[in-house]
């Protein structure tokens, strides 16, 4: 396999796998001439290692260094290496206990990444490291004491900017600093006292904002970049009900915006000149995102495309006249037949009349007499929405007679920001109904029989299985539980362990209130387990997983 190759720098990227390889190759070549050179073999990095995995990495803007992280335990606590591509020789430089983000300073002789606190899986500061300099040395450039809050840095697409975000799953705060002068002291765009989620890129002498703060499914502004104050942003598109800004990225000539419209996915663009139109997309319900789209001034804008039945696409959109060329897509070595299977959106009442969409997939051919067997598939958690993809080993489900389909139940933010949030805190348990009520639906319409229906979740996911396994256990056939967060309560009253502070804007504090302690209580998979029949169950962990410690799936 390899990837769709692309520009940055006067240079043309791409990856690939060796034949029998586990891992990618990354190489470059100049633009003006056919020489590959290989900057990242992570087999050759692999070996050794019983774990790995490559993090981030990043090419100065001279062209000179390469910097990359690795982890190699599965505990997301990287090494950072800084290479001469000149000589090939690495520096003495190794920054440990790093988040995993790289970014090089404009002037080619400065790192930035995120430091992780010693014993805890917590961003303790964004720093600046000067090559040939020790780690102790490092300048920071901001720090976070809100155990609660997650600290973060990116780079503006107009390069111009570093862009320092700090927040919970609640609300963000953002300050921006001039790359070409790193030692400015940071701007803020907002405070965590304004209570709003935001996003900022920059392009033309502006800010754009993706932010929550006057309607629910946010709004998009943009303010001079000399004029940054919060009374001084000026609304570009307003917030709607019905349509939910999700992403923009800001290039010379346009924007490009990511929206969810009723649950469907789509592309929009805006030019600079204030008109815009929506991308055309080869099918209505899709998985559709930006793709790698590294220079401010390229004029097409790549795009990753999939859905229940094609396969994962690379499409390169131009912007002028508005045609959508496929770069590639997926080769399945087993064949594929796209004509053979068929996918619809269905919608399924919840018990409080709230409708809850439903993506299946299954073979052409395939009778709603509930005679087949149905692999139902729910996250629900973090506003993280279950988009329609493609998979290669649920053909083989496919195949042999299963429909497969996906719960977009509360929780995520597959029907707008509200959704995510009907399914957190004292309303979390809407997520669980949403899921048995879904179940039920399609035992009703004939997908399948009462007692077939196989389900899996992960993480949070995990402990939506937990949860609807003791709420209607013999509903399902089979449960995949997946490094599963099932032992909530206890984990939530830990102050200790490393992610519980920034999780109780999930879940709620129930050190604090014995109403939120009485709530979660009432749920976690755990505490409410029964001298009953279960379903068989395969329930994984992680030995090194941060976010849900291997003793909850082994004790639960």
């Amino acid at each position: 396999d390899t990837s769709v190759p692309w520009q940055k720098e006067g240079y043309e990227y791409r990856w690939y796998y060796q034949p029998g390889k586990e891992y990618k190759v990354w190489v470059r070549r100049k633009l003006d001439n056919g020489t590959e050179q290989v900057i990242i073999d992570e087999n050759l990095l692999a070996q050794g290692h019983e774990y790995f995995s490559l993090g981030d990495w990043d090419i100065s803007p001279d062209n000179g260094y390469l910097a990359y992280s690795i982890d190699t335990d599965g505990s997301e606590r990287s090494i950072i290496k800084i290479k001469n591509l000149t000589t090939q020789e690495y520096l003495e430089d190794e920054l440990i206990d790093a988040a995993g983000s790289v970014l090089f300073s404009q002037d080619s002789q400065s790192l930035i990444y995120s430091l992780l606190e010693k014993d805890k899986w917590r961003t303790l500061s964004v720093n600046v490291h000067k090559l040939g300099t020790k780690q102790n040395q490092d300048k920071v450039l901001v720090t976070e004491d809100d155990e609660a809050f997650f600290l973060g840095f990116d780079l503006t697409s107009s390069e111009q900017y570093l862009i320092l975000t700090t927040g919970d799953s609640d609300r963000t705060e953002v300050s921006v600093v001039s790359m070409a002068d790193l030692n400015q002291t940071p701007k803020m765009l907002n405070t965590r006292e304004q209570n709003f989620k935001l996003e900022v890129d920059h392009g033309n002498g502006y800010f754009y904002m993706l932010s929550n703060d006057t309607h629910v499914n946010f709004r998009i502004a943009k303010s001079k970049d000399n004029q940054i104050q919060y009374e001084q942003w000026q609304t570009v598109f307003a917030g709607s009900d019905t349509s939910y800004f999700k992403a923009l990225q800001v290039f010379n000539d346009f924007i490009v915006i990511g929206q969810s419209i009723q649950g469907i996915e789509s592309i929009s663009i805006l030019s600079n000149e204030g008109e815009s139109h929506q991308i055309s997309l080869p099918e209505k319900v899709a998985n559709v995102s930006l793709g790698a789209n590294p220079e401010f001034s390229q004029k097409l804008v790549r795009i990753r495309y999939e859905s229940m039945i094609t396969p994962d696409s690379v499409y390169d959109y131009d912007v002028f006249s508005k045609t959508l060329n496929l770069r590639k897509s997926r080769t399945i070595p087993s064949g594929y037949d796209k004509s053979q299977f068929q996918t619809e959106r269905i919608m399924a009442d919840a018990r409080d009349g709230t409708k809850v969409p439903i993506t299946i997939v299954y073979k052409k051919g395939f009778k709603k007499d509930a005679s087949r067997p149905l692999y139902l598939y729910a996250y629900g958690a973090y506003g993280i929405g279950l988009e329609p993809n493609f998979s290669t080993t649920r053909l083989s489900l496919l195949e042999r007679g299963f429909a497969f389909a996906y719960a977009h139940v509360r929780g995520g933010d597959e029907m707008g920001y509200q959704w995510y949030l009907d399914g957190k805190l004292d309303k979390r348990t809407n997520t669980f109904n949403d899921f048995v009520d879904v179940a039920e639906h399609l035992i009703d319409a004939g997908y399948v029989a009462k007692g077939n229906i196989s389900i899996e979740g992960a993480s949070a996911g995990g402990e939506l299985m937990g949860a609807v396994v003791n709420q209607a256990p013999d509903l399902w056939r089979s449960v995949n539980l997946a490094v599963p967060f099932v032992d909530v309560l206890n984990t939530m009253l830990d102050a200790t362990l490393p992610l519980t502070p920034p999780e109780w804007s999930e879940w709620g504090n129930p050190l604090v209130s014995k109403e939120i302690f009485e709530s979660i209580q009432s749920y976690s998979p755990y505490d409410n387990i029964q001298a009953k029949a279960y379903p068989p169950m395969l329930v994984t962990g992680g030995l090194n997983d941060p976010r849900v410690t291997y003793w909850e799936p082994v004790k639960w």
